[in-house]
This record gives structure tokens, sequence and C-alpha cells, in this order.
């Protein structure tokens, strides 16, 4: 594993299954991202979390847990695997999780969730499978 560390942020490249990702946050809020080659190349360590951020935000988003007062606290979790594929991460969660359902929907709205699309959709299909008739 190849880690780059930052002021508020890390990225790894796990060469065992040849993947890149990326978390960044604190207190407020923590996010967690699947990353090209190329996004992951980009990240410098000397560069502000703000700066590594804007990269990760192109990445696909796996997990995320948001208390910024200007709610309640909740969490989402995109990627069911994130604890598998990136057990260094720091995910920590807050308040009340989003159902799987809530967080279908809100990949299927909002644009920045795109790249979560085919992902939910399979997870959505097993999950259909499983269900007892």
């Amino acid at each position: 594993m190849k880690i780059k560390n930052g002021s508020g942020w890390k990225a790894v490249n796990d060469e065992s299954i040849g993947r890149y990702f990326g978390e960044y946050g604190g207190i407020q809020s923590y996010h967690l991202y699947e990353l090209t080659e190329e996004q992951y190349q980009e990240l410098d360590e000397k560069m502000s979390e703000g700066d590594a951020a804007a990269i990760m935000y192109n990445g696909r988003h796996m997990y995320m847990s948001v208390d910024d007062r200007c709610g309640p606290p909740y969490t989402v979790v995109f990627d069911d695997d994130h604890e598998t594929l990136c057990p260094w991460a720091r995910t920590r969660k807050s308040g009340k999780v989003w159902s799987d359902e809530l967080t279908d929907a809100a990949v299927q709205v909002f644009e920045s969730e795109k790249k979560n699309r085919a992902q939910r959709r399979e997870k959505r299909k097993a999950r259909s499978r499983q269900k007892p008739e």
C-alpha cells in the first residue's frame, strides 16, 4: 500500500487490488472516495485539504458523515464494501445512517452521485433476490 498524507486528508494506492482511495474531513464532515490513478497522481502531500478535496470530489463517493450543526447529524453509506476496501479509513458515524432506499433515491437524483448509480443498482438487485416472497 502506498499512502499520501496531507493536512486533513489521506490517499491510498492499494496495489494488491489495483485501486485508489482518498479521505478528507474532520469533526463536521468526513468523506471517503474511490479515485482514479490520475486523481491519485494529482494529489501532492503539500496541498491543502481544500485542494485535495477538490480532486477527490471528482472520484466515486463511498461514504460520508455530516455533523455541521445545520441540521441533525447523518451518515450516508454509498458503498457497503467501504470497510473491506478501505480498512485503514477513519470512518465514523454521525447520527442516523440513511436507509438503502433513501441512499438509492439520492444517488438517482443528485448528479454529483452519478458514479454510484451502477453499483447501487447491482446492490438493489441483490437485495431484491434475497428477500423472501
